[in-house]
């Protein structure tokens, strides 16, 4: 007769008892199954598990790649900016000396091929002349306020001081890649007064990122503007008129700077030029101040 048992014989190690265990196959059929199911269920989390981890080495790479890439990206486009800039600059400056050499393209005469091209034009000279007839008061304002502001245009140092950084190409005295520096730095002790470079109206006035506290000077019609960087205190406000030698704030290192110093700049039309020919080699005296040679 087959049996649907095992025997399992236990004996005790002291008292020498001998005892019997009886094992139904079924048992032993449940207990192999159960092991296998937890290698299977072993098997497959290990699985899932080294899919994931691959997943997530994965993730990070690409993550890296990309802070990589976008690091990379932000360097390319300020230097394409830094060569607008400079190329904007290089093209003002041309200019200036075509200007001063009298090398200058006379303005092209306006052709006619026939009466209704005459006419068109004549009748677009008109509506240029009624538009600029309505002139608002405020501009004319501004004009009148222009007129009696004979100094517009910047001569004189802004504080007393030595040239630190030139104008043009230059290393980033952080990261020490090279890039287009705007303006001159003007190195001086904190505190020292800064002023005004010519007559003018203060358009900006507080903090502007990386130049701190900064100052920005319209000049009126000649279209020039200076700008005043890392100042340590503003005394002027947006919209105040200010004079050639008048003070607009104090030196300090606000911003991206490493010393006490005046970020000096001058822009015409919008366009950073070089500011040494606007600067006097001896500005003399100014409401008091004797600036640098």
């Amino acid at each position: 007769m087959r049996k649907n048992h095992f025997i399992v014989v236990v004996g005790h190690p002291v008292h020498g008892r001998i005892k019997r265990l009886r094992i139904p196959h079924y048992c032993m059929h449940l207990a192999v199954a159960g092991i296998l199911f937890a290698l299977i269920v072993g098997i497959g989390v290990t699985a899932s598990y080294g899919r994931m981890f691959h997943k997530v080495q994965e993730f990070n790479r690409l993550r890296t790649e990309n802070e990589a890439l976008q690091r990379e990206y932000d360097r390319l486009q300020a230097t394409v900016e830094e060569r607008e800039v400079q190329l904007a600059s290089m093209g003002s400056l041309a200019n200036e000396v075509s200007v001063a050499f009298g090398i200058q393209r006379k303005p092209a005469e306006p052709t006619f091929g026939s009466e209704g091209d005459a006419a068109l034009f004549f009748t677009q000279s008109m509506n240029q002349f009624d538009m600029l007839q309505e002139v608002r008061l405020d501009d004319r304002a501004d004009e009148s306020m222009w007129s009696w502001l004979a100094n517009t245009t910047p001569s004189i140092w802004p504080v007393k001081g030595r040239i630190s950084s030139s104008f043009g190409t230059r290393s980033d005295p952080f990261n020490g890649e090279g890039y287009f520096h705007s303006g001159i730095d003007l190195s001086a002790p904190g505190g020292q007064p800064i002023v005004a470079a010519a007559d003018g109206r203060v358009v900006k006035a507080g903090w502007a990122g990386a130049l701190g506290r900064c100052v920005e000077i319209d000049h009126g019609s000649n279209g020039l503007t200076t700008i005043y960087g890392h100042m340590m205190q503003v005394y002027a406000r947006p919209g105040q008129i200010v004079r050639r030698g008048e003070v607009v704030g104090r030196t300090g290192s606000t911003g991206r700077a490493t010393g006490k110093h005046v970020h000096y700049e001058v822009r015409y039309k919008g366009t950073p030029v070089n500011p040494y020919k606007y600067l006097q080699k001896n500005a003399g005296r100014i409401n008091g101040l004797s600036l640098a040679d």
